[in-house]
């Protein structure tokens, strides 16, 4: 493994003072042609749109909470942070920083974990973390390789207020764990994992103040991956549905309790805010 990096990103966010599906797919390309392969949704994609439109009226993906609504005077630095490939976005993890400051002595649990990143920006400002991710051996029985197992937790080496635990979420027993302020689902992105998840995480909510925040609910940050979205709300009770929401600006969905002002996201999305980021690196 080459020389260790590490680097800083500040996110700070301030307010600003159909046609036919072929006009959209048209205007789409026109804009940017190497999209087609996003304008043109697998059928396994189109299956679960068409699935979340007709259980539960959802053809427009959730409901839109502002990212500004729900952590106000947004202003975070983000590090670690290394800008390869399986990384959150920065804004996604200075989301999910700013959300723990709102828990005095926040308890976070994290479902699904590569390299740490977004455990070890929450665990700056939390009292406790606890990941459950794939141990290494899980790893090497799937076939992946030994650089797996090198990036496997790469950044929680100097965590101490992180507790790791090495298992598949999907068989392990959450009962053990106690309850949370805060869930990140963050782990195997398969229909059938996230609704397996979802459930294991309302499991370990500690009170009505509690959120679960979902990652890769948008495969663009205006455009929801409908298989995501179809486990979330699947694995979702039919009360608590009506407070799951897409966060804008972000790849995440939240669960949470309260009254906001939400809006559907419309393509091209037009800005309210502008953010103001500073990259170093050493």
């Amino acid at each position: 493994m080459g020389p260790r990096e590490s680097g800083t990103v500040e996110w700070k966010a301030e307010p600003m003072s159909t046609f036919t599906k072929l006009a959209k797919v048209i205007g789409t390309l026109a804009a940017k042609p190497s999209a087609l392969g996003k304008v043109l949704l697998d059928p396994y994609e189109i299956g679960f749109r068409n699935r979340v439109a007709q259980a539960y009226g959802l053809e427009k993906g959730l409901p839109t909470i502002d990212l500004l609504d729900l952590v106000p005077g947004l202003d975070e630095t983000i590090d670690p942070f290394c800008f390869m490939n399986g990384s959150s976005r920065t804004v996604d993890l200075a989301f999910l920083k700013a959300l723990a400051r709102r828990f005095r002595g926040c308890r976070y649990l994290e479902i699904g974990t590569l390299r740490g990143e977004s455990v070890a920006n929450v665990a700056a400002v939390a009292k406790e973390c606890v990941s459950i991710s794939l141990s290494d051996e899980e790893i090497l029985e799937r076939g992946w390789g030994g650089r797996f197992v090198e990036n496997n937790g790469f950044f929680l080496r100097n965590t101490p207020n992180v507790k790791r635990i090495g298992h598949d979420s999907l068989t392990f027993d959450f009962s053990s764990l106690g309850k949370f302020d805060m869930v990140f689902v963050d782990g195997d992105h398969s229909y059938e994992a996230v609704r397996h998840d979802t459930q294991s995480a309302f499991s370990v909510l500690r009170d009505e103040n509690s959120v679960i925040v979902w990652h890769d609910y948008g495969v663009e940050y205006d455009s929801p991956s409908w298989r995501v979205m179809a486990g979330i709300v699947d694995g979702t009770s039919e009360g608590e549905r009506g407070r799951l929401y897409h966060v804008s600006n972000t790849l995440c969905a939240i669960y949470t309790r309260g009254n906001f002002a939400t809006s559907v996201v419309e393509h091209p999305a037009v800005p309210n805010k502008v953010f103001s980021v500073r990259i170093s690196a050493r």
